[in-house]
């Protein structure tokens, strides 16, 4: 009988294999020819074989595979829209009604002595009069101005550069190596410049802080964080050493801090003037301690965000808060909803279809985007935080979109790089800008 079903050993293989020769040349003089493949699960004290590295190497191929998350959501998911000014005018109080997110008849500037009786409503013939005096006949048709400030941001240019040398380049499409070394890494930095500025929108404020009241070095530099953005006075002052929890180490207010806690656009938090610039930030009594997350946590915040005349069109947290949120709303027999995304760039949506949108799950028909760089502020570990955000005032400002440019000597400029060998580089300009601070909203210090 012949065949495959002779084969019982693996001296049947090799003389199916080579023949019915003397298939024992394939031994040594001194013995068995060793072995010449490791055991890719044990330690290399434990391996076994190997020894005739001669006669086999391992050949990895020009595919290398991605062992990290590269995930880019924040940074995805704000509208780009082009630079198109440095500066932009807020209203910061009414004509009428003072500046609150509710009408108060009496608390706009110079209007303290107003009552509901002298709001508009004038007698027969009425005299124009030079201002309010609380007296009906003299108020009835005194001037009113609504205020106005200004606020500026300044483009960020991040870039990240690399280099290979004309003797990599050349032997990397030799022997066993990946190629086209220049376009593999062409398209990992490009990956990697995103994740940076990905990173940089998620940078917690106590990330900023070197050692008080020292800002981190070049952190100036990076494009406004959204922790930054998304803030108020009040918060800072629950973070610093001198009124809170020490996350930050010294008063956020401190001069040496270069304004990296308090300046935004162009105007600083601590002043009592521009509480305009003051974000809605739940954290609880204090941050000392951290606090359950609950759905009248989410749900005021919500409300209040409302109030205040935002329209949020985005959840951003972490993928531990999402399972948490899920479970709590589990164990009370509701459940999340679920929307498709769709990706946009500079307000052009793209084509619906499975390569382009994505499933999330919503809150209140809110979508809630999962961010594995989301922070955790607050005392000790917990939960990650949850942005609320009203993207029809949050964007990505872009002066000069990311471009990448190339030079070397295979492009027959090696005196450009000043070397043997060829650089590229990507490069963006821009910056955040939230045209209504008090819109978005934050939720931190949970557990």
């Amino acid at each position: 009988m012949t065949g495959i079903n002779q084969i019982r050993t693996i001296e049947d293989l090799e003389r199916a294999t080579y023949g019915t020769g003397n298939y024992s040349s394939l031994m040594k003089a001194a013995g068995a020819t060793s072995g010449i493949h490791g055991a890719h699960d044990l330690t290399a004290a434990g391996a076994f074989g190997g020894s005739d590295t001669a006669l086999h190497n391992l050949i990895y191929g020009q595919k290398v595979w991605s062992m990290l998350n590269r995930e880019i959501n924040a940074f995805a998911m704000l509208p780009k829209k082009p630079w198109s000014s440095s500066g932009w005018r807020v209203l910061t109080e009414r004509a009428l009604g003072g500046s609150g997110n509710l009408w108060d008849t009496d608390g706009g500037t110079g209007q303290g002595s107003l009552t509901d009786g002298v709001i508009g409503g004038v007698t027969e013939n009425a005299a124009f009069t030079a201002s309010a005096t609380g007296v009906v006949a003299d108020s009835q048709l005194s001037p009113i101005a609504p205020k106005y400030s200004t606020l500026f941001a300044a483009p960020k240019t991040i870039a990240h550069q690399f280099e290979i040398s004309e003797l990599a380049a050349a032997m990397s499409k030799i022997d066993d190596g990946i190629g086209d070394i220049m376009a593999a890494y062409r398209e990992e930095i490009g990956v990697s410049h995103a994740e940076a500025m990905n990173h940089m929108l998620l940078m917690p404020l106590e990330a900023m802080d070197a050692a008080g009241p020292i800002p981190l070095a070049g952190v100036q530099n990076n494009i406004t964080s959204l922790y930054k953005i998304v803030s108020s006075k009040a918060e800072l002052m629950a973070l610093d050493t001198s009124n809170g929890a020490g996350l930050i180490l010294d008063a956020y207010d401190n001069n040496a801090y270069l304004g990296v806690f308090e300046a935004l656009y162009g105007h600083n938090r601590s002043d009592a003037s521009s509480s305009w610039l003051d974000a809605y930030i739940s954290y609880g009594a204090s941050y000392a301690a951290r606090r359950n997350l609950t759905l009248n946590v989410l749900n005021t915040a919500l409300r209040e965000l409302q109030l205040r005349g935002a329209s949020p069109k985005v959840i951003l947290t972490g993928y531990d808060t999402i399972q948490a949120l899920g479970e709590l709303l589990q164990a009370q027999e509701r459940y999340m909803g679920r929307a498709e995304v769709m990706p946009t760039h500079n307000g052009i949506k793209g084509v619906k279809g499975r390569e382009v949108g994505f499933k999330v799950a919503t809150y209140h028909d809110i979508p809630i985007i999962p961010c594995k760089e989301m922070g955790s502020t607050g005392t000790g570990t917990g939960l990650s935080d949850i942005f609320i955000l009203d993207t029809d005032h949050l964007h990505f400002a872009t002066l000069k979109p990311t471009e990448y440019f190339e030079g070397g000597i295979d492009s027959g400029d090696p005196f450009g790089v000043g070397k043997l060998g060829n650089r590229g580089l990507y490069r963006t300009i821009g910056e955040v800008v939230c045209t209504f601070v008090k819109g978005q909203g934050k939720i931190t210090n949970l557990q």
